[in-house]
């Protein structure tokens, strides 16, 4: 994609404002947290904040390479690749809240880069085979970033929560 740099327009313009709201309310709800803070579980949910950013920039990393390489792009889904992603749940020994965040505007860039720059967003690929997809079910570029600004925004939901449980901080207040 080495066309000149264009800004989106129409509908693109619509999705990547919707996409860059949520994405600020998940940034701004972990804004100011130590590294410790960022990887404290404060409900019963497994997640802690940290890992809620970097699942968020690994969902939308792999749904954005499943529009330019198709289902193989988001690998198998079974019981041991799940097993195998469950790293992505959690911060790990050395990761910071910084070097997330960092990666998260990597991907965040590179999404809206191909948006502005993709010739048609109705283009397709087929979904891989996994229980939760209709056999033969086919996703429009359109349709892999709408699911992206609902995983955005579901997860910023959650952060919220996370959030006020650790220290009474409100994203929305």
């Amino acid at each position: 994609m080495s066309s000149p740099e264009q800004a989106p327009i129409g509908e693109r313009v619509d999705l990547l404002d919707t996409l860059t709201k949520h994405r600020y309310f998940l940034r701004h709800t972990v804004r100011d947290l130590t590294d410790e803070q960022s990887a404290r579980r404060t409900t019963v949910s497994e997640l802690c904040l940290g890992a809620l950013v970097k699942h968020v920039a690994a969902t939308e990393r792999g749904w954005i390479n499943f529009i330019l390489d198709g289902p193989s792009a988001l690998g198998p889904w079974d019981e041991t690749s799940i097993s195998d992603r469950s790293d992505e749940f959690s911060v790990l020994q050395g990761e910071t809240l910084a070097a997330l965040l960092d990666e998260y505007d990597k991907v965040s860039h590179r999404t809206d880069e191909l948006v502005a720059k993709l010739p048609d967003l109705g283009i397709s690929q087929p979904l891989p085979e996994a229980p939760w997809f209709e056999p033969g079910a086919r996703w429009s570029a359109r349709r892999v970033l709408l699911h992206v600004i609902a995983e955005t925004a579901q997860h910023a939901g959650h952060a919220d929560i996370i959030r006020e449980s650790l220290d009474g901080a409100k994203s929305m207040a």
